[in-house]
């Protein structure tokens, strides 16, 4: 069972913090460093100092770590060309010696749109399914050949199709809630199924559509790799949890609620509910980077557990 770490640098922190938290992933024996890709904040925080671009942070990153993978829940389609996030992804998966994992979805914060001029088009899933159409016929194509693709959104005329990723296969990553065009899309392009801060019963009803998907569509359900991404608070006692829990803003019994919270035994059990469920890798979405000691103990007393 993997556990990857999850972060939201939107909520405030610099490249250096990201680069302390990645080091002490890999160090702690998880599987991954993941990020968002957010320009703006969310909630009562003041984001300073301000947004890092998530490809730019895993190129640094690429070349500052040596085991654990890298990617991003979710790159948003609104953000980057398609042809522009092929090269990204390629060049980024080149500088890890194949690492890189892509997560992409539709976007859907409208407010860091706004923030930066980026355009937020009415109609995001059909952008998505192009994008992905695209970015992954791109790596698909064979070096000396071209690929050209002409849909309602995105049009490409005798693409050399290069650069080529590192990995003969970049893992893509697709997620969400969505009963039936999410499903369909996942069973077509994904590697991995995401289900993000979700319920235990929410989270099976959802890997069971995305598997019947695949199924229909001609590919084992196996062939897919289903996860959670959860928020996480950990304490050796009740005092930690809580005073964890306040650091964040949360409460504790919302937090035991909705994500992975309390005690390190009660955090195994969840996780192993989760797992009955369907899901086999979980990005535990950290919220606090600073706290370095939380990973610690989620390593030497959760993941210890799990492995």
């Amino acid at each position: 069972m993997d556990l990857r770490i999850f972060t939201e640098p939107q909520q405030g922190a610099t490249y250096d913090t990201l680069l302390a938290v990645a080091k002490a992933t890999e160090d702690l024996g998880f599987d991954a460093f993941f990020r968002s890709d957010h320009y703006l904040k969310m909630g009562d925080v003041d984001g300073l100092p301000g947004p890092t671009d998530a490809w730019i942070t895993l190129a640094g990153l690429a070349r500052e770590t040596k085991r654990i993978r890298l990617g991003t829940l979710m790159t948003a389609a609104t953000f980057r060309l398609p042809g522009v996030l092929a090269i990204e992804v390629a060049q980024v998966d080149q500088m890890s010696g194949g690492r890189v994992e892509l997560g992409l979805g539709a976007g859907w914060y409208e407010e860091e749109h706004k923030a930066y001029g980026i355009p937020f088009p009415k109609e995001k899933f059909g952008r998505l399914e192009e994008q992905l159409a695209i970015v992954t016929g791109l790596w698909a194509t064979e070096a000396g050949k071209s690929f050209s693709f002409h849909g309602k959104h995105y049009d490409l005329t005798d693409s050399p199709a290069l650069p080529k990723p590192a990995q003969a296969k970049v893992p893509v990553l697709i997620g969400g809630l969505g009963a039936s065009r999410t499903p369909r899309l996942a069973a077509q392009y994904a590697d991995e199924f995401n289900v993000p801060f979700a319920s235990i019963e929410d989270s099976e009803r959802q890997i069971g559509r995305v598997r019947a998907a695949a199924e229909e569509a001609g590919r084992s359900a196996d062939a897919l790799t289903y996860s959670n991404a959860l928020v996480v608070c950990v304490g050796r006692d009740d005092q930690e949890v809580a005073r964890r829990a306040a650091v964040i803003g949360r409460e504790v019994d919302e937090l035991k609620e909705n994500g992975l919270a309390g005690s390190p035994a009660e955090v195994v059990d969840k996780i192993g509910r989760y797992a009955e469920a369907g899901s086999s890798r979980f990005y535990l979405q950290i919220l606090d980077l600073q706290d370095l000691d939380h990973l610690e103990l989620i390593s030497s007393q959760v993941q210890s557990q799990l492995s």
